[in-house]
C-alpha cells in the first residue's frame, strides 16, 4: 500500500489500535504510520488548521465515538448535532476520506430503555449525515462485528482504569475493518469476476452427470449469491470453463430457481482452451487489463496454471472444505467496494452496449460514415458535488486512454479546485444507448497555455470520436481564454499507449522529452478545427514502449493468504501479539513466571527472559499497565488491583507472587510473604501431611 498514515480521534482510549494498524502494514507490505488525537478532542482535531486531521495527506482519518462518551440526559444527542455540524464542514476540505465509527456501549447502558432510544437517534443522525457529506464514510460497529465477530467486546477493568473500554480482539476486529476499508479506498478496483462452473458454480459436472443431475448446494447457493451482489455493484461476470457450451447452457435453463441467470454474464469463454488464454481473450474483448480479473475456481491446479500463464490475473481457489466458501469469499479483501456509484449499477449494461458496437464496427464497410452516424453526443460539464465519486472513481480506474494515470481521491480533486483547476466530466451517449460519466479532464492556466493535467476516458466509449471532440473542445476553451497554445503531457505506463497512439495521431509535430515522459504541444486554432478520421493499419508508433515486466506475481498483496490465514479474529490477536516481541528465550521459572514473561513479550514487543527485569525499564508505561492488567486478568482470571502493577519495582518475580497470592484468595502481600516462607520451613513429610489436611482426595492421587 506504500505510506499511509492513520490520524485517529476518539471519545475513549484508541491507542491499542496502534499494533494491529502496524501489523497489517507489514502485511500488506506498506509503511503505516499511527497518530493519535488528545484524548476525547474530536471537535478540536477537526477544527484544528494544525491538527492532526489536516496534516494527514496520505492515508485515512477516523473519527471514533460512543455514545456514553457524548453525554448523558439527552446531552448526548445534543452533542452528535454538533459533531455533525463540524464534520460537514470540515470533511470536503480535508486531504484524505474521513471515517466515522460508532463503537458498541458499556453493556450496562443497554439496561435502560430510554439510553437505547437515545443510542438508536444518535446513530441514526451520525449514519445519514456522514453518509450524506463528501469524503466522509460511515462504519458502523454491526459491520465490524460482521466481518469479525468478536463475543466478548467490552473490558470493565480498563474502562474504569484507563478509559479503554474494549478488549484486545475488538481493537484487533475494529483495526482490520479500518485498514480493510483504507486499501480499498486506494487501490484500483477488480473489474471482472471469472468464475469455473463444474464443482464451483454448482456440485458436479453437468457434461457427465447431465444439466438436470448437477446440484446447487448450500456453499454454491452462497457463492452465486455472492458473486450476485458483487454484480450489483458492477462487477463484471464471466464464465471461463473448460465444457460443452451448450451443456452449460442447458444447466442454466434446467435451474431456473439459481441466484445467477446466462444475463449476468457479459461474456463467457467455454471450451477446451487453456483457461489462461481464454482470459487474455477476455481482457482483449473488453479492452480490460488482465490485472483488473479475478478467477475462481475449486482447482487448485487450474489456478496454479493461470497465475503461471496470467500472471497479472488473481487467481483464487476456493477452500479445499467446500463449506468454508462463504467466509473465505468475505475475508477476499480484493472484493471490497466501499463506494458504489451509479455508473457502476449500469456498467454491466453499458458493456453490453460496447460489445455491440464492436460487432457493429466489425461488420460496417466505411468507419468515418459509422461514426458520423453514431449520434454522437458529447456533454462537458464541471464536477459537482454529486458526480465527485465517479470522477474520483474515474481516476482510480482508467488506464488505457489515461494521459497521466495520476490516481486521486475525491479530497485531491477537492483539493485541486481550490487552487484554480477546473476539473470537468465527459457524459456520452450515442444510438446504441447512455454511457454516462466516463471522461475526465483537468486543466489549469500556465503562462500562454492552457495546460492538461488529466485527461482520461473509459474504454468503452472509444472508436467513437469522443477523444477527438474533447480535444476540439480544449482548443475552444484555450481560445475563449486567450490563450494560445494546448499542452497535453504524457506519462507512459505499461497500459496507457491507446493514449499514446491517439495523440501521436493528432499532433503537429514530435513531442517534446520531459523528465516523466513527453509533452504534446497543440495550436489552439487548429485544435478547433480537428476531426475524426479513421486510423490507418500502416500508422506505426513513434515512440518506442517499454511495457514493464510481468512476473509470477507483480501484486504486493496475497489476498488468498489473508483470507485463508486472518479470517477470525482470534487468528489476528495472535499474529498481532507475536508481531515484533522477537523469538522468545528458554527461561527457568514457575508456570506463572513463565506465562508473564510470554505476556511482557507481547506487550513490550521485545524478548523478556529474565524474571528480575523491571517492566519500566524495559519500555512499559501507563498505557502498557492498563493493557498488562487485561492480560493478567484473561490468563490467570485474576483481577490485581492498580497499586500492584504501578509498583515502581514491577518484575516478573512480583507479578507472579501477586498473581499467586490473588488466586488464593490473599491480598496483603506480608501475609502471602510470611505463608511462603512457613512453606519453604517444611520438611518434605510436613509438607504431604500438611497437604493432606487441606485437601484428602489428594491422597488418591
Amino acid at each position: 500500500m506504500g505510506s499511509f498514515r492513520f490520524a485517529v480521534a476518539a471519545t475513549f482510549t484508541a491507542e491499542p489500535l496502534e499494533r494491529p494498524l502496524l501489523f497489517w502494514g507489514d502485511q500488506l507490505g506498506g509503511e503505516f504510520e499511527v497518530r493519535f488525537a488528545p484524548y476525547n478532542q474530536v471537535l478540536q482535531t477537526l477544527l484544528n488548521p494544525g491538527g492532526e486531521f489536516r496534516a494527514n495527506t496520505k492515508g485515512l482519518n477516523v473519527i471514533l465515538a460512543r455514545v456514553e462518551d457524548l453525554g448523558t440526559n439527552g446531552q448526548a444527542e445534543k452533542a452528535a448535532h454538533e459533531l455533525v455540524s463540524t464534520i460537514r464542514e470540515a470533511a470536503p476540505s480535508l486531504a484524505c476520506p474521513l471515517v466515522v465509527g460508532l463503537c458498541p456501549p458499556n453493556p450496562e447502558c443497554t439496561k435502560s430503555a430510554e439510553w437505547l432510544e437515545s443510542h438508536r437517534k444518535v446513530e441514526e443522525l451520525l449514519a445519514s449525515a456522514v453518509r450524506k457529506t463528501r469524503g466522509a464514510h460511515y462504519l458502523p460497529d454491526s459491520e465490524v462485528r460482521r466481518l469479525y465477530p468478536v463475543a466478548d467486546y467490552y473490558n470493565s477493568q480498563g474502562d474504569q482504569i484507563g478509559k479503554i473500554p474494549y478488549t484486545e480482539a475488538y481493537y484487533c476486529a475494529l483495526a482490520t475493518t479500518l485498514v480493510r476499508l483504507c486499501h480499498a479506498l486506494h487501490r484500483p478496483p477488480f473489474k471482472v469476476i471469472a468464475v469455473d462452473c463444474d464443482n464451483t458454480l454448482w456440485k458436479g459436472i453437468c457434461g457427465e452427470d447431465g444439466p438436470e443431475g448437477v446440484e446447487i448446494d448450500p456453499p454454491r447457493q452462497a457463492l452465486q449469491e455472492f458473486l450476485r451482489k458483487q454484480w450489483e455493484s458492477g462487477a463484471l461476470l464471466c464464465m471461463v470453463s473448460k465444457n460443452n457450451e451448450q451443456d452449460v447452457l442447458d444447466t442454466f435453463a434446467a435451474h431456473p430457481s439459481m441466484p445467477l441467470e446466462l444475463s449476468h454474464f457479459v461474456s463467457n469463454r467455454i471450451n477446451w482452451e487453456p483457461k489462461a488464454d481464454n482470459l487474455r481473450s477476455l481482457a482483449e474483448e473488453l479492452s480490460l487489463g488482465l490485472d483488473s480479473f479475478i478467477f475462481l475456481d475449486d482447482n487448485p491446479k487450474e489456478c496454479a496454471e493461470v497465475a503461471e500463464g496470467a500472471p497479472e490475473v488473481l487467481a483464487l481457489p476456493l477452500p479445499e472444505r467446500i463449506e468454508e466458501t462463504s467466509r473465505f469469499l468475505n475475508h477476499v479483501w480484493a472484493f471490497d467496494r466501499p463506494v458504489v456509484t451509479e455508473e457502476d449499477r449500469q456498467r454491466n449494461a453499458s458493456y453490453v452496449q460496447t460489445l455491440e458496437f464492436g460487432r457493429e464496427v466489425k461488420r460496417a464497410r466505411n468507419l468515418e460514415e459509422f461514426v458520423a452516424g453514431l449520434n454522437l453526443q458529447v456533454r462537458i460539464e464541471p464536477v459537482s458535488a454529486s458526480v465527485l465519486p465517479r470522477a474520483a472513481q474515474l481516476t482510480q480506474r482508467t488506464n488505457q486512454f489515461n494521459c497521466t494515470t495520476i490516481r486521486r481521491t475525491e479530497q485531491e480533486l477537492q483539493a485541486l479546485m481550490r487552487d484554480g483547476y477546473e476539473c470537468r466530466t465527459v457524459e456520452v451517449a450515442d444510438r446504441f444507448g447512455e454511457y454516462g460519466i466516463t471522461g475526465l479532464v483537468i486543466t489549469h492556466r500556465a503562462g500562454d497555455a492552457l495546460r492538461v493535467d488529466t485527461f482520461l476516458l473509459s474504454c468503452r466509449v472509444l472508436g467513437r470520436s469522443v477523444e477527438h471532440q474533447i480535444m476540439r473542445w480544449l482548443g475552444e476553451k484555450a481560445a475563449a481564454d486567450g490563450l494560445n497554445t494546448v499542452v497535453v503531457p504524457f506519462i507512459p505506463t505499461r497500459k496507457n499507449s491507446p493514449a499514446r497512439q491517439f495523440l501521436l495521431a493528432i499532433a503537429e509535430g514530435e513531442p517534446i522529452s520531459t523528465q516523466d515522459g513527453f509533452e504534446f504541444r497543440f495550436d489552439a486554432a487548429r485544435l478547433k478545427e480537428l476531426r475524426y478520421q479513421a486510423p490507418k493499419k500502416s500508422d506505426a508508433p513513434a515512440v518506442e514502449e517499454k511495457p514493464a515486466p510481468v512476473t509470477a506475481q507483480t501484486r504486493s498483496v496475497d489476498y488468498g493468504r489473508i483470507a485463508r490465514d486472518y479470517s477470525t479474529v482470534d487468528r489476528i490477536v495472535a499474529a498481532v501479539r507475536s508481531h515484533g516481541s522477537g523469538p522468545g528465550t528458554a527461561v527457568t521459572g514457575t508456570e506463572t513466571e513463565q506465562k508473564i514473561l510470554q505476556i511482557w513479550s507481547e506487550i513490550l514487543q521485545r524478548p523478556c527472559s529474565s524474571v528480575n527485569d523491571n517492566f519500566f525499564d524495559l519500555g512499559g508505561h501507563s498505557l502498557l499497565v492498563v493493557l498488562l492488567l487485561m492480560r493478567i486478568r484473561e490468563t490467570f482470571d485474576v483481577e490485581l488491583p492498580v497499586d500492584v502493577v504501578y509498583s515502581g519495582d514491577l518484575t516478573v518475580a512480583s507479578l507472579a507472587r501477586a498473581v499467586e497470592a490473588h488466586k488464593l484468595g490473599i491480598t496483603d502481600p506480608e501475609e502471602y510473604a510470611e505463608l511462603l516462607a512457613e512453606i519453604e520451613s517444611l520438611s518434605e513429610e510436613e509438607a504431604r501431611a500438611l497437604l493432606m489436611r487441606e485437601d484428602p482426595e489428594t491422597t488418591h492421587g
